[in-house]
């Protein structure tokens, strides 16, 4: 796990995660969480869905207000879905997104793909996908930190397949780099830019799992034990975030 990992995303887990202080009672947490694996035009992925369930009940888990799950979305049940949750995130104090499925960057653009999409050419994917933009909408109007998790740098079988409509237009490998410009908000994606992550032989991707065993055995153990200070020390836990070959990425904007 980069250094850059613990610097920028163990503060935002520990504001948004801890439940057994007396200013995070009084805060109000939200959570979009979308696993696509149903794929319709090309091979489903067998983690996404999985991965959306467990983040899903992890974030219950140490305490967020309210998580909705969906999974396996076409392209009106996702706009739909994000645009909803644009009101949660109003009401909230800390609002996430998290997605599994997925991506392809078009000419420097970050794109989420619905199970409907066929992407026959570039230019589709303006009407076909949602961007990266899109999901960060959702989550701006919460009052004090806004997070969006992307387990979708997966090797995209669309890109090998899209037809060119012009020759200029890239198409590239993974997700682009991309720096919020709201205020408190935080992009993490499961590869550093222009490379993919694996989908992972088990159950769950590597990236989620490794993220839902650090918040289980690191975070949410010294929250209930009224042991903030221990997080602390979480530079000695990376082996609890640890994606085999896979370099995580977050992009963040500060105050």
């Amino acid at each position: 796990m980069p250094r850059a990992f613990h610097k920028m995303i163990l503060p935002f887990l520990l504001m948004m995660l801890c439940v057994g202080t007396e200013r995070a009672a009084a805060e109000k947490r939200v959570a979009l969480v979308i696993g696509n694996s149903k794929y319709e035009r090309t091979a489903p992925l067998s983690n996404p869905a999985n991965d959306a369930t467990l983040i899903a009940e992890t974030f219950k888990s140490v305490g967020f207000d309210d998580v909705e799950l969906r999974r396996d979305l076409k392209v009106n049940d996702m706009r739909r879905a994000l645009r909803d949750f644009i009101d949660k995130s109003r009401d909230a104090d800390v609002a996430v997104v998290y997605y599994a499925g997925h991506g392809i960057e078009v000419d420097g653009v970050n794109y989420l793909v619905p199970v409907d999409a066929v992407l026959e050419r570039d230019v589709d994917v303006y009407d076909e996908a949602l961007t990266l933009d899109r999901v960060l909408v959702s989550v701006e109007p919460a009052k004090q930190l806004r997070l969006v998790i992307l387990d979708a740098c997966r090797d995209n079988p669309f890109a090998r397949s899209m037809k060119r409509t012009m020759a200029s237009r890239a198409i590239g490998r993974g997700l682009a780099k991309v720096e919020p410009s709201s205020p408190n908000t935080l992009i993490a994606f499961a590869s550093k830019a222009g490379s993919t992550a694996a989908d992972g032989d088990g159950k769950n991707s590597p990236f989620t799992a490794a993220l839902v065993r650090y918040i289980t055995n690191v975070i949410r153990p010294a929250i209930f034990a009224g042991r903030l200070t221990a997080l602390r020390s979480a530079g000695k836990a990376a082996d609890h975030i640890r994606a085999g070959d896979q370099s995580e990425d977050c992009q963040s904007a500060g105050d």
